[in-house]
C-alpha cells in the first residue's frame, strides 16, 4: 500500500505518494486518486520494462522481502505554524 494525500487546490483536486514522488490532478477527489492510480501503474510498468524496477524501489527507501516490496514508513501530519 501506499500513501496517499489529496488536497483542494484552486479548482481542481491533487493526489500524491511520498513513496514514489507522483502526483496527479483532476476535477474531482475521485478523479484526481484514479489518475493517480494510473501514473503508479505507468511508472513501474516502465521501470520494469527498462530493467530499472529494483534500483528505482531501493532508491525510493522500499525494503524487500523475499519477493515482496515493502514500503518505507511515511507519517503525514499537519504542522502549526504561528503567524
Amino acid at each position: 500500500f501506499l500513501t496517499t494525500k489529496i488536497w483542494k487546490e484552486g479548482s481542481h483536486f491533487i493526489a500524491y505518494t511520498p513513496e514514489l514522488d507522483l502526483a496527479s490532478q483532476g476535477k474531482t477527489r475521485e478523479t484526481a486518486e484514479a489518475r493517480l492510480q494510473e501514473a503508479v501503474t505507468l511508472f513501474l510498468d516502465e521501470t520494469k520494462r527498462m530493467g530499472t524496477f529494483d534500483a528505482v524501489m531501493q532508491s525510493a527507501g522500499f525494503l524487500k522481502h523475499r519477493h515482496r516490496w515493502e514500503p518505507p514508513r511515511v507519517s503525514i501530519s499537519s504542522l502549526e505554524v504561528p503567524a
